[in-house]
């Protein structure tokens, strides 16, 4: 790392005894504070990858974190990479880096082969024994470990807050031009149905963390639609107010073609309408073409709570 690894936690909206949303920067704290202070409380911190065919860059993600956080400050007990069908050299670099691999499909085995990674998510929690477990995704560029210090804090010092999103910037071709599901389908649609939400910069952010006990209480969509589902499921179970957001400064994702996030942005939809009652398109498929004429579909699975499965108590990690 080219700077010291700081984090200040800076509550900017919450006032005494008001259920106002809470909101923080990074920049100011030493982190090795801050994993004094989760060892004191007896704290163990997970972070889950989902991985496929990420070779670029996952190799550089894995090794900031155990160089930084694991063999540097023990902020981070755990890394699990879940291997999700990579046909590259994702789960070998990823090994080689310092995480524990583990193929997605193996884990929970029963409910057959990954759906997608909203279901690669659900299964990580099978994989993985923090009691705070942070999920990041495996495409960024120029990765820095403070991303994970920033969405640990909250969860470490704030009693009042369950689960902690990250927000950031995302310039693509020097333009501040990533997100784009995010301010054209997920922000108008929070802002119309659920306004307690409305506050969060970018809702669809793959940097989270939350509370084990939070996470395992609540289904998961398998799809592109997890990010989202998790978002309104735990602001129905423990209020919005629960929910924190860290600005976690620049992050670069690899970027996709606007004909790829169609499927992305109809997943989103379909799960916000299901949850206000209103059936679209009924239990099957959602057939879509695409703008480069493909035929697509959307076809909407939901994993249940994994404290729901007997099993699960007993599965090795």
């Amino acid at each position: 790392m080219d700077r010291p690894l700081v984090l200040q936690v800076v509550p900017d909206l919450r006032e005494a005894g008001a259920e106002a949303p809470a909101r923080w920067t990074a920049d100011g704290i030493d982190a090795t504070a801050l994993a004094a202070e989760k060892v004191a409380k007896g704290l163990t911190v997970s972070v889950c990858l989902p991985a496929r065919d990420e070779a670029a860059t996952i190799g550089p993600i894995v090794s900031a974190i155990r160089d930084v956080l694991v063999d540097g400050i023990g902020l981070v007990d755990e890394i699990v990479v879940l291997d999700d069908g990579s046909r590259d050299a994702t789960a070998r670099l990823a090994r080689e880096a310092g995480a524990r691999v583990v193929a997605a499909s193996r884990v929970m085995a029963v409910f057959g082969v990954t759906l997608g990674k909203g279901d690669v998510l659900w299964r990580s929690l099978a994989a993985s024994a923090g009691d705070i477990v942070v999920w990041c995704d495996s495409d960024l560029h120029d990765f820095d470990p403070s991303i994970i210090a920033g969405l640990v804090a909250p969860l470490v010092r704030c009693d009042t807050v369950d689960f902690v999103k990250g927000a950031s910037s995302r310039p693509v071709d020097g333009l501040q031009q990533g997100g784009r599901v995010t301010e054209l389908v997920a922000r108008p649609l929070l802002a119309l149905v659920r306004p307690d939400l409305a506050h969060l910069r970018q809702p669809l952010c793959g940097e989270y963390a939350g509370r084990r006990t939070l996470l395992e209480s609540l289904p998961f969509e398998t799809d592109y639609a997890v990010e989202i589902g998790l978002l309104l499921d735990i602001a129905d179970l423990v209020g919005a107010h629960r929910i924190g957001e860290v600005d976690l400064g620049v992050r670069r994702h690899t970027s996709r073609p606007l004909a790829d996030l169609t499927v992305q942005a109809a997943s989103i939809l379909r799960a916000v309408l299901d949850r206000c009652g209103v059936d679209a398109v009924g239990e099957g498929p959602w057939p879509l073409t695409l703008a480069d004429g493909r035929d697509a579909s959307v076809d909407r699975c939901v994993r249940p709570p994994m404290i729901d499965i007997e099993r699960y108590l007993g599965i090795a990690r």
